[in-house]
């Protein structure tokens, strides 16, 4: 590489990497999938290095990294083509970490963002805009979530103004019944401490009962990718007690996603020191109570949380 080139190549680093955490969490919303959302992000940036000599200043250089970013989501889903949902749920969703947020430009939206940040973070409110139309999806995370003006939009979008806000309209409709029931609600953190150190102990003695004692009454327990959902505490009973019959030896390291307590699982080996990963749980709090469990068990996803792959079993 010549010289300029390698001064260019430092000077648009430089340009574009403070937007590099928030065109993250955006593919992430879009696409549900963290590991997804890397590949994009680095597809984004690409393209932006590659058409530089095109950006004409028309608009921001936010504004116009997340015109590229949104059409690289809206490409790769319909690339993707129709991916199967199960039983309602979101067969390829992942948990995203809390210690990727960073200090995000998103955390202060423009004026005509509809939510509240933390609310946009929420596994239930990410899970609910994957069961909309691409579309939609794009005009609400950019318009709601993010406050991009709706003429703005439209120019992402190759769209016009009209169409961006009948999308916006059947998207809001939408949204609420999907993501409304079952948002986290925040617990001053003594509170939160004390309900996930009770969960913790229940789950770790495999005490259905004392597990069961901390759930609303419509709480859900998923397991994406696998099909199983089960729905109110005597489902999600039934089902500990089965897996729990033998009461199996575990430990949870605590950690936070999309803005919500969360746990990486292990379960240890019989007859060796190690425990092995076997998930991450999240829970979603309603005031005093968890209102969703839901389990993820791609173990790829550890490291993205800091979080190693085994442990030494307690002395």
């Amino acid at each position: 590489m010549s010289e300029p080139a390698v001064h260019e190549g430092v000077a648009f680093a430089e340009l574009v990497d403070s937007y590099r955490p928030e065109l993250h969490l955006h593919c992430y919303r879009m696409l549900g999938s963290l590991q997804d959302a890397e590949d994009l992000v680095q597809e984004t940036l690409l393209a932006a290095w590659r058409g530089l000599d095109r950006f004409r200043g028309e608009a921001s250089i936010r504004s116009w990294l997340y015109r590229i970013a949104t059409n690289k989501c809206l490409n790769a889903l319909r690339d993707a083509g129709r991916r199967p949902v199960t039983t309602g749920e979101i067969a390829w969703a992942e948990p995203y970490p809390d210690d990727l947020l960073g200090t995000l430009a998103d955390a202060a939206p423009g004026p005509a963002a509809q939510y509240e940040a933390k609310e946009t973070l929420a596994l239930a409110f990410v899970t609910a805009l994957q069961h909309l139309p691409v579309q939609q999806r794009a005009a609400v995370v950019l318009r709601d979530v993010l406050g991009f003006p709706a003429a703005e939009v439209a120019h992402m979008l190759g769209s016009s103004p009209a169409a961006v806000n009948s999308a916006l309209q059947r998207a809001r409709a939408a949204l609420p019944q999907r993501a409304g029931s079952t948002a986290s609600r925040r617990l001053p953190p003594a509170g939160e401490r004390d309900l996930v150190d009770r969960f913790a102990t229940a789950f770790a003695d495999s005490d259905v009962a004392g597990l069961i004692a901390l759930l609303t009454s419509d709480a859900r327990l998923a397991m994406p990718p696998e099909p199983l959902v089960c729905i109110g505490p005597d489902e999600i009973a039934a089902l500990f007690t089965r897996l729990w019959r033998q009461r199996p030896a575990v430990r949870l390291v605590p950690v936070r996603a999309n803005g919500q307590p969360a746990f990486g699982y292990y379960q240890h080996i019989a007859h060796t020191s190690i425990a092995r990963a076997n998930g991450l749980l999240v829970l979603t709090l309603a005031d005093t109570q968890v209102s969703a469990i839901t389990r993820f068990g791609d173990t790829a996803l550890f490291p993205y949380f800091g979080l190693p792959r085994s442990l030494r079993r307690d002395p």
